[in-house]
């Protein structure tokens, strides 16, 4: 068995890579020749220099593949076109160089997004039925990749997969967070509570793996998560415990962290490096509820998340603390 995995020196696509080696998986990456290298220095992988964006890379890169996992995706830039050429636009690249290169390909996993569904509006948990509503560039980046990759499920075994918030080791987002905490801070936004899903690496990388053995017919989205709904607060309370410190809530109003993601994107220009905050990481931020229903990968994939949040916290903030990160 031969598997291509595009973003395989990122968070979720590093885990991946090594999930697959320890099953005796031959792992071949699609790397850009200006990827950092640390997480897979040692791995016996087959790399592959190319990108998503570049049609003529491709066309090795997918040939002898029996599936391909297509982790790679942008979630931070400097100008929003970015977001469609390589989540949206490079997507169906990689769909296009399989159909042309290797028609038989067992199954193609493309890793997207809950951002790419939007909030749940209704109160509820928001399901695989319910209608996408992205409120990012990033977000309708990856729901364009989406329906990119469905105009295709009748041509190549596809299934979709939408995780929400990961965390866990090499994970830098939520670990801003955990920097946070590390000062005592625990920052709320004003208002009502938010409520959130979370899971742990381990066990997306599981939901992955049992896509790739799936039956589903092509086509079929997932969502995942570790089933449970969280509130902001109580996932702060949940890391300082891990951590062993006591923080504060710091309740910061919707219109100081706007002026922040303002402030931060006229940084941007200047540097040419993306922003730490934009006004589509804003409204994401400030919206009520990112509950995600996994009901259908339970029942569907055979999904089961193992690693409750406590857990998982430790296991995180003990990486961090290892590798000096805090």
């Amino acid at each position: 068995m031969k598997a291509l995995v595009t973003g395989g020196t990122g968070f979720i696509g590093s885990h991946l890579v090594e999930a697959l080696l320890q099953r005796g998986v031959q792992v071949q990456c699609l790397l850009r020749k200006t990827s950092d290298l640390k997480w897979l220095k040692g791995l016996p992988i087959e790399v592959t220099f190319g990108d998503c964006s570049d049609k003529t890379s491709l066309k090795e890169a997918v040939k002898g593949a029996d599936q391909i996992f297509h982790i790679a995706g942008v979630t931070k830039a400097v100008h929003e076109k970015t977001y469609f050429e390589v989540n949206a636009f490079g997507t169906e690249n990689l769909i296009r160089a399989c159909l042309e290169n290797n028609p038989h390909i067992q199954k193609f996993i493309y890793l997207s997004s809950q951002a790419a569904a939007g909030p749940c509006r209704n109160g509820n948990k928001k399901r695989e039925s319910d209608p996408c509503e992205p409120v990012s560039a990033y977000g309708q980046s990856k729901r364009m990749g989406e329906e990119l990759a469905l105009a295709h499920a009748h041509q190549i075994p596809l299934l979709i997969l939408r995780p929400c918030a990961v965390y866990g080791p090499r994970e830098r987002d939520i670990y801003t967070f955990f920097k946070l905490l590390s000062k005592r801070i625990k920052p709320c936004l004003s208002g009502e509570d938010q409520h959130l899903s979370l899971c742990y690496v381990e066990d997306i990388i599981q939901a992955i793996l049992l896509a790739a053995q799936s039956q589903e017919p092509s086509g079929e989205i997932f969502f995942l998560s570790d089933g449970q709904d969280y509130r902001l607060e109580e996932m702060g309370d949940t890391f300082a415990q891990a951590m062993g410190v006591k923080a504060y809530c710091l309740r910061v109003p919707e219109w100081v962290i706007i002026r922040m993601a303002s402030f931060s994107e006229y940084l941007s220009k200047f540097s040419g490096k993306p922003p730490l905050l934009n006004k589509g990481k804003i409204e994401e931020m400030v919206q009520r509820n990112w509950v995600c229903d996994i009901t259908k990968a339970r029942t569907a994939l055979g999904f089961e998340p193992h690693i409750p949040l406590a857990q998982g916290a430790k296991l995180t903030f003990e990486w961090y603390k290892k590798e000096n990160w805090l």
